[in-house]
């Protein structure tokens, strides 16, 4: 009788270490056994070939599975997600038609991706500025995992302002139950002043978009942010930053003892502005801008120091027509990036010399205690989720529309070539994707949310 469900054996990823000729074994959906040499049986035993990596499944911390109305929906989203070796998403509260602001949403949320989803999910909640703070404390009860608020207003309804005395009133009401704010950081009468100047200038291709937002509209932004962290004792996070200015601003934050975290998005570690957004236009128009590569390159070194807290993609897939305006500042903002974020960071990381231990802790531990679910996420230990991305080292150049497992058929980086390729997704033990494959069902991915016991002492994981 085989002592395991499954076995994988090759290079082993963890966030501290990389061990070679190691093993993972998986019992009844959960991690069981981690050692090196020959590995024990398994009703599913796979030996793998030189050079292939296994790394804990990716938790991707900004998802936007319903930014447009029936356009992807999670049974697309989790799809790319399995595709590309993220295990679970965590899901953005800018539903278009639906702001989830209440527990009445958040349930009415977990009921609909429940049916659809793919790979495991958690989910952000928000507020109704009309309301102010009054429903946080009951959507914490309905199990949300943190909370996103906008200092910029895309749109009054579905994506709206927070003014500082407002966003202030939030932090306090949320900093009790120690979970975390995470905030758009774009100043907005700074935004709107620099767009002004562009729009009365007669600007309007693909320069247009990073002289509309400039660095200092969100260097602003994030000092409003980590003092109004500061200020009420609640958890402060910058849930996208394109300049490496802004992760010293965090430091030193950190430094002097408050909690001041910093995500850093795959396309702003991937793409620069003088040729991608120059040769993309809209299909790269993303809020805050894609800067130039020596800011890219900036980002990189961030990383190596250890100033960049998680890495996710803020996926969002837009029908074609909404990114391909000739006037730049028209197209909606976000890109997809679910099916690829693994291994663009991999690739980005190889290049520089960078260990691959910050893959499983950017993309897997940091993000899994980031929204408290690190009793069951985010690492290969014994007795969490069976949540694994094995990779082999076979190049591929990406094609969004050749995979299939994009709704829109495109993305900002089809054309790039990639060094390892996703060659299988393990959700809680069972094959989730092969090989560009989902064979996860919807209905497979399951709803995690944070312990009680936390939220309601604010404890940390």
């Amino acid at each position: 009788m085989a002592d395991f469900d499954l076995v994988l054996h090759g290079t082993v990823v963890l966030p501290d270490r990389i061990v070679d000729g190691a093993y993972v074994a998986v019992h009844d959906g959960r991690i069981a056994q981690i050692g090196r040499g020959m590995p024990p049986s398994a009703k599913d035993r796979h030996m793998l070939g030189h050079g292939a990596l296994i790394l804990p499944g990716a938790i991707d911390a900004q998802v936007h599975s319903l930014s447009q109305k029936d356009q992807e929906d999670f049974v697309w989203s989790t799809r790319s997600a399995a595709a590309g070796g993220v295990t679970t998403i965590v899901d953005m509260p800018y539903d278009e038609g639906d702001l989830v602001c209440s527990a009445e949403a958040v349930k009415r949320k977990i009921a609909h991706a429940g049916a659809q989803a793919r790979v495991d999910f958690a989910l952000y909640g928000t507020i109704d500025p009309q309301e102010g703070p009054a429903r946080i404390l009951e959507m914490v009860d309905a199990g949300v995992a943190a909370f996103k608020f906008s200092t910029f207003g895309t749109d009054p309804k579905r994506f709206p302002r927070i003014p500082p005395a407002l966003l202030d009133a939030s932090f306090a009401a949320i900093a009790p139950t120690g979970l975390t704010a995470g905030v758009h950081n774009e100043d907005d009468e700074a935004v709107r002043a620099y767009m002004a100047t562009v729009m009365a200038a007669g600007i309007t291709d693909w320069r247009a978009h990073g002289m509309s937002r400039p660095p200092i509209t969100e260097l602003l932004a994030m000092h409003t942010i980590f003092e109004t962290g500061a200020q009420t004792g609640c958890p402060a996070h910058v849930v996208h930053c394109s300049l490496g200015r802004g992760y010293d601003i965090a430091a030193a934050y950190r430094r002097d003892g408050f909690e001041a975290t910093v995500e850093c998005c795959i396309h702003y570690l991937t793409l620069d502005e003088e040729n991608d957004v120059k040769r993309l236009g809209g299909k790269a128009k993303i809020n805050p801008p894609i800067r130039p590569r020596a800011e890219v390159e900036a980002l990189w070194r961030k990383v190596a120091d250890g100033k960049v807290w998680l890495v996710s993609t803020d996926h969002v897939s837009w029908s074609e027509d909404r990114k391909t305006d000739s006037d730049m500042l028209k197209n909606a903002s976000g890109v997809p990036g679910l099916e690829v974020m693994v291994p663009l960071f991999v690739k980005g990381a190889m290049e520089r010399g960078i260990s691959l231990t910050w893959a499983a802790r950017l993309m897997a531990q940091n993000p899994a205690r980031h929204f408290r679910i690190d009793h069951v996420k985010g690492a290969l230990t014994i007795g969490r989720d069976a949540d694994i991305v094995v990779l082999t080292p076979e190049e591929k150049i990406y094609d969004a529309a050749a995979s299939g497992n994009n709704v829109v058929g495109w993305s900002p980086y089809d054309g790039i070539r990639l060094p390892y390729t996703v060659q299988a997704t393990y959700l809680r033990g069972r094959l989730a994707a092969r090989e560009g494959h989902v064979t996860a069902e919807p209905g497979r991915g399951r709803f995690v949310r944070p312990p009680i016991r936390h939220v309601l002492q604010g404890e940390l994981s």
